[in-house]
């Protein structure tokens, strides 16, 4: 079983840059499937951003497309978010999460099984 790690966060000008990293241990990394997830308070979860084992492939959420960038370093067995122009409704906790045997790329919860505790982003205006 993965446990996973976020860090990264903390308050930020609208307009300025954070990158959240997400480190797993206890686990073949490579073999899985990573993603980012946010949740604003009263608000459900919602999709941010995928990367593939090899991290060939990615994928984003149209609000955040151009403006965020997902990656991933199986050697160092983390996952990094690179958030730029950051708005006042990027405001939420992010989280990382990864789907065992994921070959391709997945914007629903329940495809992922592994959750981290989650950072939060606060972007003033």
């Amino acid at each position: 079983q993965v446990q996973l790690v976020e860090s990264g966060g903390g308050l930020v000008q609208a307009g300025g840059s954070l990158r959240l990293s997400c480190a797993a241990s206890g686990g073949t990394f490579s073999v899985y499937a990573m993603g980012w997830f946010r949740q604003a308070p009263g608000n459900e979860r919602e999709f941010v951003a995928a990367i593939s084992w090899d991290g060939s492939n990615t994928d984003y959420a149209d609000s955040v497309k151009g403006r965020f960038t997902i990656s991933r370093d199986n050697a160092k067995n983390t996952v990094y978010l690179q958030m730029n122009s950051l708005k006042p409704e990027d405001t939420a906790v992010y989280y990382c999460a990864a789907k065992k045997y994921g070959l391709g790329l997945y914007r629903l919860l329940l495809q992922y099984h592994y959750w981290g505790q989650g950072t939060q982003v606060t972007v003033s205006s």
